[in-house]
């Protein structure tokens, strides 16, 4: 089954522009029917600290649009949005359906970027989500996450195989994007499947570099600077049998102690 990558150019903080652009894209692109689709972090505003602008109301329209994309599709998609927390602050969050349009869980990312000031409008999250797909156990997180490889173990040590990382990372730290793509699927021993956006925001450039990487650190297909869909096969089978001749998970030493 594919594993499907958008990434385009977010116009800030218009949900319908970016709707219609992600339509397009998929248009485009020859997806199979139980494909895992997936969009950027926050892909209907931009990596937008205006909460009060961007967060969903009810009924959620972004929510409605992943919906019948993978209606349409009959697919998974995947997709980040913004909700607003109880204490007025937002939830920077990606939600997932399945190939009936049902909602499959919500993701909170659990590691708001202080550098950019993330963390004073964002409330971070604990839990981790995963889901069935094809034969993996997916995993998914947000961006700045991907720093941080404590998270994607708990998420092997739950039973992951597959990690979807959506993201808006900058072009100054493109080289740590591709770095630790393949440290946390090395590491793992698990597809790590990484999809950013292209263009500008107010604040940063994004140069794509949307990229699959196998169980072994490999690269199997990546993304330039332009908006694009990658679509790519994968089989659990290969991530099974790779963890079964090098049983390096087997190896983890708890330190119960710290």
């Amino acid at each position: 089954m594919n594993l499907v990558a958008c990434q385009f150019d977010i116009q800030w903080e218009n949900r319908e522009r970016n709707f219609a652009t992600v339509r397009a894209l998929l248009a485009d692109t020859d997806i199979p029917a139980h494909s895992l689709i997936v969009l950027p972090e926050m892909f209907a505003s931009g990596f937008s600290m205006n909460v009060e602008r961007i967060a969903e109301q009810a009924p959620s329209q972004t929510e409605a649009f992943l919906s019948e994309l993978a209606r349409e599709y009959e697919s998974w998609t995947i997709g980040g949005l913004v909700y607003r927390a109880e204490n007025g602050h937002g939830s920077n969050e990606l939600s997932v359906y399945g190939p009936t349009g049902e909602n499959i869980g919500h993701y909170q990312k659990n590691h708001c970027f202080s550098y950019t000031g993330e963390s004073d409008s964002y409330e971070s999250g604990d839990d981790i989500l995963l889901f069935q797909w094809n034969g993996f156990t997916v995993c998914p997180t947000i961006c700045y996450d991907l720093r941080f490889p404590e998270l994607f173990r708990r998420g092997v040590e739950a039973g992951a195989d597959l990690f979807p990382v959506i993201a808006n990372w900058p072009i100054d730290r493109i080289h740590h994007w591709e770095t630790l793509l393949k440290a946390r699927a090395i590491e793992n021993q698990a597809i790590v499947m990484g999809v950013n956006r292209v263009g500008q925001d107010p604040s940063f450039a994004y140069p794509g570099q949307s990229m699959i990487i196998d169980e072994g650190g490999n690269e199997l297909v990546r993304a330039d600077n332009a908006e694009s869909c990658l679509s790519y096969p994968v089989d659990a089978s290969s991530v099974h049998e790779w963890r079964a001749e090098f049983p390096a998970l087997g190896d983890i030493k708890r330190c119960d102690h710290i």
